[in-house]
């Protein structure tokens, strides 16, 4: 239970249907304090709003304290990906560590049957003969959240329930009054929750000093363009806040080069790309595995990306290479890459360098 209007109803949801609910609230940093400003979960307030609820709902609710696998987990990763000039994605990092791990174990330390979460997915059971539950997209593709639980394991299928995966906001918002949650119409949370205000610049650099350090902003000739003061400032496919004018044509960046501390950027069109790999590849599919020959699928290179078609070959090491239909643009390490077959998830990875 983050504090949030989604974890709320979930608690109210299984209350309703008889089950014997326990609240469970992550305390991740700042001894509870959370960070000031932004809309964020898991801080102080939340806590609260968690108890309040738990409280309305006549549920058993604890916080755990889980600030130093979070640093561990979460808060380190994401720096050192920023350092080696990718994009991470924290939240699927926190899905697959702390959330699905750590609060699985203390679950199971109560001797709960399921661990439910406030997740706009949906669990269903597998279409192969003896095969465990299959992880679908959630029924409202605006709130879908199927991208972040790529790497969530069949294992943790078994114990996992998602109440809301059939729902909308509205209807959910709806159940939040209907139970009289203070919570029913608080804002949901925008920022990565321990980067307010998503100054993540600031925040990397508390945690891995020099991360700012100056370098050069080059074209793909390797002509000098201009100055930055910090790679961890950019993304691939960014063209806005470059700080270069007087260019024929817009300049978008098209790869980060960490050990040079160099900047490359180009026109649009050298951002497209047909094949890249990825790393640690969880597979939902049929099988144990990422079929020997590959698969077809769609595929997603971030969040907000519409998913296009793919062949996707298993490599050794848990790795596969991806090959797109078409090209496409923004294609940006440290990214997940997550694979569909229609609305069922089949797994994912992490997109590599070149």
């Amino acid at each position: 239970m983050s504090g949030g209007v989604d974890s709320s109803v979930t608690a109210g949801v299984l209350a309703e249907a008889g089950w014997e609910v326990v609240g469970l609230t992550m305390q991740l940093y700042d001894h509870g304090q959370g960070v000031p400003g932004g809309r964020t979960c898991c801080a102080g307030q939340d806590i609260h709003d968690a108890r309040r609820v738990a409280d309305r709902l006549g549920v058993a609710h604890y916080v755990v304290d889980y600030e130093g696998s979070f640093r561990r987990d979460v808060m380190d990763p994401f720096a050192d990906g920023y350092v080696r000039g990718e994009t991470p994605v924290p939240c699927v990092l926190c899905n697959q560590t702390v959330k699905f791990r750590d609060l699985m174990e203390a679950a199971r330390g109560l001797g709960a049957e399921v661990l439910a979460t406030g997740h706009y997915v949906r669990r269903r059971p597998g279409e192969g003969q003896g095969e465990g539950p299959a992880l679908w997209r959630g029924a409202d593709p605006d709130k879908d959240q199927s991208y972040f639980l790529f790497a969530t394991t069949r294992a943790q299928l078994d114990r996992l329930r998602f109440p809301l995966g059939g729902l909308d906001k509205g209807r959910t918002r709806g159940l939040a009054a209907r139970y009289g949650l203070a919570v029913a119409d608080k804002a949901e949370s925008q920022d990565i929750c321990f980067v307010p205000g998503g100054d993540y610049a600031r925040v990397v650099e508390r945690l891995r000093p020099g991360a700012l350090d100056p370098g050069e902003i080059v074209d793909l000739s390797g002509r000098v363009l201009g100055h930055h003061d910090g790679i961890i400032r950019y993304t691939v496919g960014q063209r806005r806040g470059l700080g270069i004018g007087g260019t024929a044509e817009p300049l978008y960046v098209i790869r980060l080069e960490p050990e040079t501390r160099r900047v490359v950027v180009g026109p649009r069109a050298a951002l497209g790309k047909v094949s890249f790999t990825i790393h640690g590849v969880n597979w939902l599919g049929e099988g144990d595995a990422l079929p020997r020959d590959g698969v077809h699928a769609h595929v997603k290179i971030r969040n907000t990306f519409e998913p296009v078609r793919a062949t996707v070959m298993p490599l050794e090491g848990r790795r596969a290479r991806v090959r797109l239909d078409a090209p496409a643009h923004g294609v940006s390490p440290g990214q997940a890459c997550v694979l569909y077959d229609g609305d069922r998830v089949l797994g994912g990875g992490w997109i590599e360098r070149d």
